[in-house]
């Protein structure tokens, strides 16, 4: 990640600004989050039973996609702001879960900053749009409106 002034990052308002690494969703990395969500729904943590269902086997909590996206960002080549002392997340202003996300799959995020604006002296707010792509599929497990302060 490279880290550029705050008006070279606004110049970016309405252009993609990175792709993060491919991540794979196994099933163990959804047992934990049903068990640390205690959404222990079958569809997500009983294989056998999962088969029989149209998506024929376990699928990621839409919550699990949604609560990768710091991690996504983490591991993208997004630039950052030069100074950043912290970021916090914000909230979102829409989530949409478009397609399930099949145990074994592996997903990765396209990030296009929306909008990024002063708040206060030394503090941002930086909106950003995240679409969430499965390997080898057309259409995205999600698609994200995500809000983080920026504090210089």
């Amino acid at each position: 990640m490279a880290a550029i002034s705050i008006e070279a990052y606004k110049a970016k308002v309405g252009e993609e600004i990175g792709v993060s690494e491919w991540l794979s969703i196994d099933q163990a990395r959804i047992d934990a989050f049903a068990d640390a969500t205690g959404d222990h729904q079958f569809i997500h943590v009983n294989p056998e039973m999962a088969k029989f269902t149209p998506m024929g086997g376990t699928i990621a909590h839409g919550f699990l996609i949604l609560s990768l996206l710091g991690l996504l960002r983490e591991t993208s080549d997004c630039p950052t702001v030069e100074g950043v002392r912290m970021a916090l997340n914000y909230g979102g202003n829409r989530v949409r879960f478009l397609t399930p996300v099949r145990s074994g799959s592996r997903i990765r995020g396209r990030f296009r900053l929306v909008d990024f604006a002063e708040k206060g002296p030394g503090r941002y707010q930086e909106t950003s749009e995240l679409t969430v792509e499965i390997e080898g599929q057309d259409k995205p497990a999600m698609i994200a409106e995500w809000i983080v302060q920026i504090f210089l």
